[in-house]
């Protein structure tokens, strides 16, 4: 079985790739999707984050991740212990995800993760694709995001390998500006380069 890493920066364009991988009938392992879960009831990080971000910590028994990423925005530190509760859970999920697709009898998935290669999980891929578009779209797509500020924008630019760094690193990139169709062609191409 193939494994496909897909990243991209934030508001790249990411989520809409995967998307159409999808469609084509890849199964697509969403590393944002997972961290959510297991900060909402019974998840697997609900009380290791608790511990650490008490205030967050909701009625239900769930995390507000608002309230985290307020936290984490003002203290990187707090953000690299957070990143050591959530990063090996989120990796034992994908593992998790890679078995079953295996006994499934997939012949290919794809891994998608933000941080792909600042967390190296790009090493257990097969071949790297970075989603791409212009510095400009991709910050009227972020500043669009509820909650979204220039100052926050900026420093979670930091905090990531930039488009152009991503780009640099990967086997492929995919520009998200492009058509559903124009991608999803480029995307077959790829996966017929894989031999699936």
């Amino acid at each position: 079985m193939k494994i496909i890493g897909l990243t991209g920066a934030m508001g790249a364009g990411k989520t809409f790739v995967a998307e159409i991988f999808n469609d084509l009938g890849v199964p697509v392992f969403d590393a944002d999707a997972e961290i959510h879960k297991l900060m909402e009831p019974d998840g697997e990080a609900v009380i290791p984050v608790a511990e650490l971000f008490p205030e967050a910590l909701t009625q239900s028994m769930e995390i507000n991740r608002r309230i985290i990423g307020e936290a984490v925005f003002r203290d990187p530190a707090q953000l690299k212990q957070l990143e050591s509760i959530l990063h090996p859970l989120v990796r034992k999920k994908g593992e998790q995800f890679i078995k079953e697709a295996e006994k499934a009898g997939k012949k290919v998935i794809v891994q998608d993760i933000p941080l792909l290669f600042e967390t190296g999980a790009d090493k257990i891929c097969d071949i790297t694709i970075t989603v791409t578009v212009s510095p400009q779209i991709q910050k009227d797509r972020v500043m669009a995001r509820e909650g979204m500020t220039e100052e926050k924008f900026e420093s979670i630019k930091k905090l990531q390998l930039s488009g152009k760094e991503k780009e640099k690193m990967a086997d492929y990139k995919i520009d998200s500006a492009k058509t559903r169709e124009e991608i999803s062609e480029q995307i077959k191409d790829i996966l017929k380069k894989l031999g699936v």
